[in-house]
């Protein structure tokens, strides 16, 4: 099965797409977000062993949406594009939750976890969106602490706080969320 990554550059630094080819189209494995330690093409070198710089139509398309989701427009992202088969078990079913989450709502990982079943479960919710393989794609950054501050974010808690600011969620002067749209 070969492998292939595709670099484009973003307001927040480049992103880098991890896929391979699959009968219908494509399936993505990953998406990388640069960040202050390293940038996305560092990343998808250290996480895959055989990988090749290539370019699809598919990719392109999802490159551009990606681009407008980043300019602040609302998109729709397709999930049969992503291999779920790259998460565990409790992984998947806070991923697809998270991707249930509207543009401008937020939730809390706790709501996430007694959402799916799982009491007391927070921590592990935020363990798995820590590893989401699809930042933007699954908009992990919707995800919260109970208290309305950020918690972390795979692009940084700067980026974070901009998606969010551009999908018209609202801040305290301290810099918590204003937790009037919570999902769960």
């Amino acid at each position: 099965m070969k492998i292939f990554y595709t670099i484009f550059s973003t307001p927040f630094d480049n992103i880098s797409i991890v896929w391979r080819e699959i009968q219908s189209g494509i399936l993505i494995q990953r998406i990388f977000l640069s960040d202050v330690k390293s940038s996305s093409e560092n990343k998808v070198r250290a996480s895959f062993q055989q990988v090749d710089s290539g370019a699809s139509p598919l990719i392109t398309e999802l490159s551009e949406k990606i681009l407008m989701f980043l300019d602040g427009k609302k998109v729709d992202f397709d999930l049969n594009l992503v291999d779920l088969d790259r998460c565990y078990a409790t992984q998947k079913r806070v991923i697809l939750a998270e991707y249930e989450i509207p543009r401008g709502w937020i939730s809390t990982y706790k709501r996430i976890a007694e959402y799916i079943g799982i009491p007391n479960g927070a921590r592990a919710v935020g363990n798995a969106l820590a590893r989401n393989p699809f930042p933007i794609i699954i908009p992990c950054h919707r995800a919260v602490k109970t208290d309305g501050s950020l918690g972390g974010y795979q692009g940084g808690v700067k980026m974070k706080r901009v998606l969010l600011e551009m999908e018209g969620v609202r801040f305290s002067d301290k810099g918590k969320i204003i937790m009037n749209r919570v999902y769960y």
